[in-house]
């Protein structure tokens, strides 16, 4: 039996778009002599739809897909993931499914079991959780299908819990297939690779996997489906970050022609630069826009930003706007101008003292007497922000968000400012890998200039100003940040670990300070296993004493 794996990049709720992909991929499976072609996890209607699943018209434009398949599959079969409806009264409306359909005719539907409940999934609000088991009988094979649940809860409990396969072994299947829908973070494919490797030992069957690839707002799907003998041995991995098809050959209980493949991920950075110009290029094409707007002040975020967004989006549909204030240094306006030549993006420079004084003079009466502090420093900023958004309202330009990572973490940004932003670029890569990202982007020649890289960062609001001067080193506060966000560790576990005592209270506080901030900051593009945003919710006005 030939089986093609079609790994496409969906668009959530745009019903055509997605099945036209699906149709056509059906007609190249076909024409290479595939016999079932394979889909992710909800491709019908994109993953994940979120509360467009609450909508009777949505549920129906999915059935309606799926008739659409169904003409279709003529002279072969093939799988595919939709919301189906729970004829039960009890319980959820909504199953996660997926079809099995074969010469015009649906044969059979497989419903999820596994619903995940963390991070940036919330399955549970929306489907029934399968209890029934059955395996799919196709050309006198049978198989084990499974819908993205070999990945589940992966990173909350690595002794994953595989109860489909413990049911559907028993009916002694030939072949494990998986439908997915895993987003991207840097670190997770390392653990998709060795669950599903585990997977294939575990019951020794052949596997195939396909994952969907694309952007979808901040969730990013990086792809790399997987083909596996029933040794565990790699036999073969789709392309990361772009579509594919691939026809595999199934016989005798094993894919053949296929010899074991070393798995060689790519370093973190590649996928991290990678998976942000797909989420830039997805989020400006699924949303009907092809020109972005940022702020460009010689410094090592905004460069990054600008060069991702210009190879993401073409150079000549970014527009970056230079706006020195009195504390601009000449060589921070002369880097920008210096990144603007070798990217060959639009530029303006548009000073902004005047505004700045201006709000200063309209404030005098009502600051006088008092010292210069945040509140000057954030009018510079907020100056900026309504700059840009001019840029934005004036010639249809997309705000890009140029803040990092740590940055979002302590606070250090000023709210209807620099936080201004449709998206995020840069809002889960801490500051060290921004530093990182440059070096890569710098990786065949010279782009972001050396001086942005090597210059000590500073947000330029007042003379001599400089990060250092509010953050510990970057090199340690990254390291804090990561073991209390992304490890979750405490202050005592952060202080037994050789950290400063009273630099672990400041910045614990500034972190737990700073959530209003990030309730009103922008989608952010999720790279890393815990970013901030719909993946980690905390209260604002809650008290946690780590």
């Amino acid at each position: 039996m030939k089986i093609a794996l079609a790994q496409l990049n969906y668009h959530i709720g745009n019903f055509e778009a997605n099945t036209q992909k699906i149709i056509d991929a059906i007609g190249n499976a076909k024409s290479k002599g595939a016999e079932l072609v394979v889909f992710a996890e909800l491709a019908i209607c994109g993953y994940p739809p979120r509360d467009f699943l609450e909508f009777t018209e949505f549920i129906e434009l999915c059935e309606k897909s799926i008739e659409k398949v169904v003409d279709t599959c003529q002279g072969i079969a093939c799988i595919i993931g939709a919301p189906t409806r729970n004829p039960q009264k009890a319980g959820k409306d909504l199953f996660n499914s997926a079809y099995f359909i074969e010469d015009g005719t649906i044969k059979a539907v497989v419903n999820k079991a596994l619903l995940p409940t963390y991070d940036v999934f919330d399955e549970y609000r929306y489907f029934q959780p399968n209890t029934d088991f059955n395996c799919i009988n196709f050309k006198g094979l049978k198989i084990a299908l499974t819908i993205c649940e070999d990945l589940w809860n992966i990173n909350d409990n690595p002794l994953y819990v595989s109860a489909p396969m413990d049911e559907l072994i028993k009916e002694g299947p030939d072949l494990m297939i998986n439908i997915a829908a895993s987003p991207f973070s840097y670190n997770h494919d390392d653990n998709r690779y060795k669950v599903l490797k585990d997977n294939a030992l575990k019951y020794n069957l052949p596997l195939l996997y396909v994952n969907q690839v694309g952007s979808q707002t901040e969730i990013i799907f990086d792809g790399g489906s997987f083909a596996f003998s029933a040794k565990g041995e790699l036999l073969d991995q789709l392309k990361y970050f772009e579509e594919d098809l691939k026809v595999y050959d199934f016989d005798s209980g094993e894919l053949k022609g296929l010899t074991a493949l070393e798995y060689q991920p790519a370093a973190d950075v590649a996928q991290i630069h990678d998976a942000l110009i797909l989420g830039i290029k997805d989020y400006f094409k699924k949303s009907g826009f092809s020109k972005a707007v940022l702020g460009l002040s010689g410094g090592i975020d905004s460069a990054v930003v600008c060069a991702l967004a210009a190879e993401a989006l073409g150079a000549e549909n970014v527009m970056a706007v230079l706006m020195p204030s009195k504390f601009s240094t000449d060589h921070s306006i002369q880097d920008a101008l210096d990144l603007v030549k070798n990217l060959g993006c639009k530029h303006e420079i548009v000073p902004i003292k005047e505004a700045a004084d201006a709000f200063d003079r309209v404030l005098a009466p009502v600051f006088k007497g008092l010292p210069f502090n945040i509140a000057e420093e954030n009018i510079q900023a907020r100056s900026r922000a309504v700059i840009v958004m001019a840029f934005s309202n004036k010639f249809g330009y997309i705000l890009l968000n140029t803040s990092n990572k740590s940055e979002c973490a302590v606070g250090y940004g000023t709210l209807y400012g620099d936080m201004a932003g449709a998206i995020s670029v840069i809002g889960d890569v801490y500051k060290t890998q921004v530093y990182a990202l440059a070096r890569y982007i710098n990786r065949d020649r010279e782009i972001i200039p050396e001086n942005s890289i090597v210059k000590p960062p500073s947000a330029e609001l007042r003379p001599d100003q400089k990060d250092s001067d509010s953050l510990p080193d970057y090199d340690v506060l990254d390291s804090l940040l990561y073991q209390y966000i992304e490890l979750k560790k405490s202050s005592a576990e952060l202080i037994s670990e050789g950290f400063d005592a009273e630099m672990v209270a400041k910045v614990l506080k500034m972190v737990n300070r700073a959530e209003f901030k990030r309730y009103q900051t922008p989608p952010i593009l999720r790279v890393s296993p815990k970013a901030f945003g719909m993946g980690r919710r905390m209260p604002i006005v809650g008290k946690y004493l780590s």
